[in-house]
């Protein structure tokens, strides 16, 4: 069931508003599929980012794609840590490791959900920055990447949501948006530092 609300959700009520009301352009995302799994990282402007990566993916696999969200955030109460978990499908994590207790540790978690089967929706940023401008690159990301290399990423650049929905802002206005996938490529390095540098000019050459 609720496989049927997420695909309903995205693929028909969100993507039809975002494309109609808001005016989002979206990238063809059918390359997916050809992946058994895979790790989306884009860049971070807005609340709206989340809905319109979920909003993109072909609702065969809608459901295995699960967006990494902070838990201090969207996790604050239990009532909202449960909607978030049911209608997002977030994984939500704590944003400090915890090396000491695995099952807390965010790179854990998010390793434990690929080898679960699940691909991830990643904002290296860590937070929403200005409109159109890119923050520096946090590596959570490159970790999780070293420690599961088999696993392609996929760049997603989105323009003109922080626009739309600003920060710190809960109202949606009308503003011409588009989303861009690059390739899904698997890690060059076994140097985290290199990584970042890797995603982030396969970001650049999205803008």
């Amino acid at each position: 069931m609720r496989k049927i609300i997420l695909q309903l959700l995205y693929c028909v009520i969100v993507r039809l508003f975002l494309r109609i009301f808001v005016g989002v352009k979206f990238d063809k995302a059918k390359f997916l599929l050809e992946e058994k799994q895979f790790i989306i990282v884009a860049n971070h402007n807005s609340h709206l980012d989340t809905l319109t990566i979920m909003a993109s993916l072909p609702r065969q696999i809608v459901h295995k794609v699960r967006p990494v969200a902070a838990a201090d955030h969207f996790g604050k109460t239990k009532f909202k840590e449960k909607l978030t978990n049911y209608f997002i499908n977030a994984l939500l994590i704590q944003r400090k490791r915890d090396k000491d207790h695995p099952e807390n540790d965010p790179i854990y978690r998010m390793v434990h959900a690929l080898d679960e089967g699940y691909s991830l929706l990643l904002f290296p940023e860590g937070t929403r920055g200005e409109p159109e401008v890119q923050q520096r690159l946090k590596p959570g990301v490159s970790y999780v990447l070293l420690q599961r290399p088999q696993v392609k990423y996929v760049p997603a650049y989105m323009k003109g949501m922080g626009k739309a929905m600003p920060k710190d802002d809960n109202l949606i206005v009308p503003f011409t948006s588009s989303l861009t996938y690059g390739q899904a490529t698997l890690i060059q390095s076994n140097d985290s530092t290199e990584i970042l540098q890797q995603i982030e000019q396969d970001l650049n050459r999205l803008k």
